[in-house]
This record gives C-alpha cells, structure tokens and sequence, in this order.
C-alpha cells in the first residue's frame, strides 16, 4: 500500500468530519453558506443534521482505511457508494434542471471530486479476497 492513498484517505476523512460536524451544529450556516442548497428547498434542519450524520460515518469509513487499510477497505467501500449515490442524484437533477453545466460547475468540488476521490481508492485499493 502505498502511503499516498493513506494520506488521502485521511485528509477525505477530515473534510468530511468538518462538513458532517457543521451540518449537525449549526445546520442553518451550514444551508446557508453552501452554493447552491438554498434552490433545493426550505431549510429543514432535520434532513441538515441527518446527511450530517452520514457524512461523519463517510468521514469513518475513510479514517478507518487510512489507518488500516486491509480491515477499514469495507468501510470504505460503503463510504464510496453513497457518496457516488449522491453524486448521482446531483446528476439526474442537474440534467432535469434548467442550467445543467452551471450545476455540475457548482457541484464539481463538493459532490462529484469528494465522491471520486474515495471511489477511486475502493475500486484501486480493494484488497485480495475482498
């Protein structure tokens, strides 16, 4: 295993602690301050802090592969497929939208790099037998 792919998995794992720890303490900010989310809908602070949630299980997944990579790779995986669940969702609703490419702009960082970035790592790091 390469340290790099470690590395990544851990700075994956910060990000998505601070996200999931923002969305669970204050929700509003959280609503208010991302691009984007306030064209989805009326605030509910419930759904904020339950994606808040599962980013923090994503944010596991991630720190668990990157201290052991061999055990934490199932928690990975599981991180990896709902983060690109998500970005497909993103997705199909910027193609029913009216401004698909100024959503997928918008989108870039924060949905469709922050789900390839673990996905690619399940899919390269899957170890044998796994």
């Amino acid at each position: 295993m390469r340290s790099w792919d470690r590395v990544v998995a851990a700075l994956m794992a910060l990000i998505f602690v601070a996200n999931g720890a923002v969305m669970l303490v204050a929700p509003l900010g959280w609503y208010d301050a991302v691009p984007g989310v306030p064209a989805t809908g009326p605030f509910n602070p419930h759904f904020v802090r339950d994606i808040g949630c599962v980013y923090l299980a994503c944010a596991l997944g991630c720190g668990w592969f990157a201290w052991r990579p061999a055990q934490g790779w199932p928690a990975l995986a599981l991180a990896a497929f709902w983060l690109a669940a998500h970005a497909a969702v993103h997705v199909y609703d910027a193609t029913c939208g009216a401004s698909p490419l100024a959503d997928f702009r918008r989108d870039f960082v924060g949905v469709y790099l922050f789900a390839a970035i673990p996905l690619v790592l399940a899919l390269a790091r899957r170890p044998k037998g796994a």
